[in-house]
């Protein structure tokens, strides 16, 4: 499990959530994304080490297409003995 929190230079992509949860799912990762007071984008994902490495790599070079990241951080990885989530949310 990680946190992660993305810095994007322009807010050109209101979507960034929609297509951070598409790609989770796709890679059927669970977890939770949600914008923040700040203008970043921060959540949590949850699955196996291959696929949150995927992800991890597709929101550090592709992400959204409209939205410039700047910086994407992951920390307090963790394992789990279970997933904690179900599915791969949008929080508002």
């Amino acid at each position: 499990m990680f946190q992660i929190e993305i810095f994007r230079s322009c807010m050109v992509d209101s979507r960034l959530r929609n297509n951070i949860q598409a790609e989770g799912k796709k890679l059927g990762l669970v977890g939770w994304v949600q914008n923040t007071g700040a203008g970043t984008v921060q959540g949590q994902l949850q699955g196996p080490r291959s696929k949150v490495e995927q992800m991890q790599e597709w929101l550090k070079s592709t992400g959204s297409p409209k939205s410039h990241i700047t910086k994407a951080e992951f920390n307090n990885e963790k394992t789990v003995d279970s997933l904690e989530h179900s599915s791969f949310n949008i929080v508002k």
